[in-house]
């Protein structure tokens, strides 16, 4: 399956393949920010597309990546399973809890955690849920 823009509880989102094209580079990311440019309010990739960089926050490489999202005002939704990377890392739990916090980037479990924050997050700005 290629990266379908569908809409989720009433958001465009870009749902990214699992099997697509790895994030490795920063390049990488604006690719998908232009995919987003199609329509898509919020771009859903899998965890196991992003590079190991990504978790590792030393590189620098996840924060270079959720600041572009925040400049071209696109929300970034990680999904699937992290927990070998917040073991290994006391500086990427913070990270994920304080972005979970907010509104531009969030780390959730697969599409239907996604589609509840989407849902929750318009209910709290005061849109009408879809």
């Amino acid at each position: 399956m290629p990266d379908v823009i569908e809409e989720r509880a009433g958001v465009t989102v870009l749902v990214c393949d699992p099997a697509g094209p790895p994030v490795a580079t920063v390049q990488d990311a604006l690719d998908l920010i232009g995919a987003a440019f199609l329509g898509a309010q919020v771009v859903a990739v899998p965890a196991s597309r992003l590079a190991d960089d990504f978790f590792s926050l030393g590189t620098r490489f996840a924060g270079e990546v959720m600041q572009k999202f925040v400049n071209y005002r696109l929300r970034l939704a990680v999904l699937g399973d992290i927990s070998r990377h917040l073991a290994a890392s006391s500086a990427l739990r913070a990270l994920v809890h304080e972005s979970n916090q907010a509104e531009h980037v969030w780390f959730v479990a697969d599409l239907d955690a996604l589609d509840e924050r989407l849902r929750a997050s318009a209910e709290q700005s005061g849109r009408r849920p879809g």
